[in-house]
């Protein structure tokens, strides 16, 4: 008896957690959210799953800086003119470029330039000798596959290309790494004194405690500042309720703006109190001819 009723119990459990397993990902991140609500998860904990189950829905396009935005060194430089870029940048390290940018035949490490710092040495320097191999990927590749091939190379950077050959930008694991963990301040993020970094003229990535006085005057438009002080009130207001990392959101332009822009806006970290940081894309809208 005691038998048959355990295993009674045991079938009645196993069938109550089957009956409660999430079928897709949109149900497992909501048993996610709830167990964080339940205390069972702490916040960080939930955002770093969210971010797992984000960066196999991404592509390096997503996430890439771009071509006109990266740090390059030139294959004839001398240790005088890298210098400068060294420091001023604080990467560690450099795609080497031939005659223009698509033409990366190598990376440059800032570690290696330590040894030539001395006086007997300066004299043996060429770039050249210094090459580590430059990995090309393309521009679709899912961020899951290029976070494997990172780690399993061991190499932290990799140029990407298109369709044509041509160097589109670069990707580091750092870049990949930020959409699971979330923001790490480096070189590539907005700086401590400033709220907008611009990637393009049309990319931005924005502090969600950037005022809407300087966003305003950054963008030339008028969003009001009568309810909210800050860019990630506005938007909290705009999705009506407190949005999470991945959200999206299409703002309309404002009298300022013509009429045949706006604003696509990403959540790209947020927690359970605040937005901390926002994508916004410049889109133009092609208005659709009439019948």
């Amino acid at each position: 008896m005691t038998s048959r009723f355990s295993y009674r119990h045991w079938l009645d459990r196993a069938r109550r957690l089957l009956r409660a397993a999430p079928q897709d990902r949109t149900e497992l991140l909501e048993v996610l959210r709830q167990s964080q609500r339940q205390h069972l998860l702490d916040g960080d904990a939930l955002t770093m799953m969210e971010g797992v189950l984000q960066v196999s829905e991404m592509r390096v396009r997503d996430i890439m800086i771009p071509r006109a935005q990266m740090v390059v060194i030139e294959r004839d430089a001398d240790l005088d003119e890298i210098l400068p870029v060294v420091v001023e940048s604080a990467h560690s390290r450099f795609p080497v470029i031939g005659d223009n940018r698509d033409e990366v035949i190598g990376i440059l490490l800032a570690k290696d330039l330590l040894r030539f710092f001395t006086n007997d040495k300066r004299d043996e320097f060429s770039v050249r000798d210094l090459l580590r191999p430059a990995v090309f990927i393309p521009e679709s590749k899912r961020l899951n596959v290029l976070l494997r091939e990172f780690r399993s190379s061991r190499n932290h950077i990799a140029i990407v290309i298109n369709e044509y050959g041509g160097v589109d930008g670069l990707v580091t694991i750092e870049d990949v790494l930020e959409q699971i963990v979330g923001e790490i301040v480096d070189e590539h993020d907005v700086d401590e004194g400033g709220f907008i970094l611009k990637h393009s003229e049309v990319k931005y990535t924005i502090k969600g405690l950037t005022s809407i006085e300087v966003f305003n005057e950054y963008f030339a438009t008028q969003f009001s500042d009568d309810e909210y002080d800050t860019i990630g009130g506005m938007v909290i207001r705009e999705f009506g309720h407190l949005p999470r990392r991945g959200e999206l959101l299409v703002m309309e332009s404002n009298p300022a703006m013509p009429r045949d822009m706006r604003f696509r806006i990403k959540v790209l970290h947020a927690d359970s109190r605040r937005v901390h940081l926002l994508q916004f894309i410049i889109e133009t809208v092609v208005p659709v001819a009439a019948d």
